[in-house]
């Protein structure tokens, strides 16, 4: 039963586009910061109900299927718990003058327009459409990686810039090899460009177009998701810009190159003419797990620390899909899910102690469990979490990517378990520092929530003992979808 006038699918897209034209106008902070807030809510409303209310029939622009809803709800999750944490996290920045109310009235419009941009690209049956929506999506973040204009964030923001400019062109030209492909097939116009129509069609397409397309296919959105050795932009975009986009970049930006990367993967596979997709991704995944693990030892500021863990875990993720089958893609699925939720909880609270203690330095940080308990036992919970350790939900999802291999291929099982256990080493070194010990810098509260961290760390607790039926049926079935 439906509500008159009620349309999910318009409401997870044009919600956050309107927000964002009242939030440009509004002045004062606490009136955008809530409204910000109601929009995120009303949004992850309409992403929820998606799973409840009957789905539109797929036409030439819109498409809603059990994989994109996955990355929708959770998207449209992390959006709200983020905004939360930013209206409290950038009333700090207003108070101590890093940021103005005229760039306040600018970053919450940006916000939106993010959202808009990452939702579109999820619900797109357009190949060209998705990848404007990714675009819009990137350009917002440049924008707001840079809000402090400082020497350093601007550095940050045109790196970001330039390299993702780079990937996106690389994206555009793979994305109009696939329309070639599909031309003599399909026909001209809109249609060879409607993924629901592509992948019927896909075994009818030139093998070598393909094999093209999906070579500059994977470095464009690859550098998106922050592979090695195309993630020069993510660690500075973390550590430069507000924290609040650092755990949006982590836990949903990555995963909307993600999402693309899927879509074509299984394009490729439905063609049996056409090169493999998962040796590619397993390569470049492994190698960004392994480069990542040994790049953490060396970190001295805390955000560029998760920055590399990020490339870490995405690197894991891709490995998944790339291994391919029931059990990886269902791993690969739940890691990412577990990923996202534990590193923006992993921000929030990188967050609150870098405006406590005033520096974003390792070595400066001590005793935070002794100084802030509450703050300092979430901090830890989330690096437990991320560092792979019972009962927690990454440990089920490493623990089946690993199983999942070891029964396959057991060589890329040794390298998958030596890159874990060295990212493993280095964040349980960072954290006996931070954490414990004789406090160091201030010791002031925190003028904060902290009800987004705990929040996503009780999730992440409860999926690592206890899965529900209907989302594991939910999740195979998506693992299926994906071959």
């Amino acid at each position: 039963m439906t509500l008159p006038g009620f349309n999910p699918v318009l409401g997870v897209v044009l919600i956050p586009i309107f927000a964002a034209a009242l939030l440009a106008a509004l002045p004062g902070y606490r009136l955008t910061a809530r409204l910000n807030v109601v929009a995120c809510l009303a949004t992850f409303v309409c992403a929820v109900s998606l799973l409840i209310l009957p789905r539109p029939t797929p036409g030439p622009y819109v498409l809603v299927d059990d994989l994109n809803i996955v990355f929708i709800v959770l998207n449209s999750f992390v959006g709200l718990t983020t905004s939360l944490f930013s209206a409290s996290y950038i009333a700090h920045e207003l108070e101590t003058g890093r940021l103005t109310p005229a760039y306040l009235r600018f970053y919450h419009a940006m916000y939106q327009t993010m959202m808009f941009g990452m939702n579109l690209a999820f619900m797109s049956n357009n190949i060209g459409l998705m990848w404007v929506a990714v675009e819009v999506a990137t350009l917002t973040t440049v924008l707001m990686v840079g809000i402090y204009r400082t020497e350093a964030a601007l550095e940050a923001a045109w790196k970001y810039f330039i390299l993702g400019s780079v990937g996106i062109a690389f994206a555009l030209f793979g994305t109009i090899l696939v329309y070639m492909a599909a031309r003599p097939i399909i026909g001209e116009g809109q249609d060879a460009m409607i993924w629901t129509l592509l992948i019927e069609r896909a075994s009818q397409f030139d093998p070598a177009l393909l094999n093209v397309a999906f070579v500059f296919l994977f470095l464009g959105y690859g550098t998106k998701v922050g592979l090695a050795p195309l993630h020069a932009w993510l660690p500075d975009a973390h550590a430069e810009g507000p924290t609040p986009i650092s755990a949006v970049l982590s836990g949903l930006l990555l995963n909307v190159a993600l999402y693309a990367l899927l879509r074509f993967k299984m394009l490729m596979t439905a063609n049996p003419e056409a090169m493999a997709p998962g040796t590619l991704m397993v390569t470049m995944g492994l190698t960004s797990l392994i480069f990542a693990a040994f790049m953490l030892y060396r970190r001295r500021d805390i955000k560029r620390l998760f920055a590399y863990s990020s490339i870490e875990h995405m690197g894991i993720i891709v490995f998944a899909f790339g291994m391919g089958g029931p059990l990886a893609n269902f791993a690969g699925l739940l890691h990412m899910v577990m990923h996202s939720l534990t590193k923006s909880a992993i921000f929030f609270a990188v967050g609150h102690i870098a405006q406590i203690k005033g520096t974003q330095t390792i070595d400066e940080i001590r005793g935070i469990t002794e100084s802030h308990p509450a703050l300092g036992w979430g901090f830890v919970a989330g690096v437990v979490a991320i560092a792979g350790l019972p009962p927690l939900g990454i440990f089920m999802s490493e623990f089946l990517v690993v199983s999942s291999t070891f029964a396959r291929q057991p060589l890329l099982a040794l390298l998958l378990v030596f890159g874990l256990l060295v990212a493993f080493g280095a964040l349980t070194l960072r954290l006996t520092g931070v954490a414990f010990g004789e406090p160091r810098g201030s010791t002031q509260p925190a003028e904060a929530s902290y009800l987004p961290m705990f929040a996503h760390l009780v999730l992440v607790l409860v999926a690592g003992v206890y899965l529900p039926a209907p989302i594991v049926v939910w999740f195979q079935h998506v693992a299926h979808l994906l071959g």
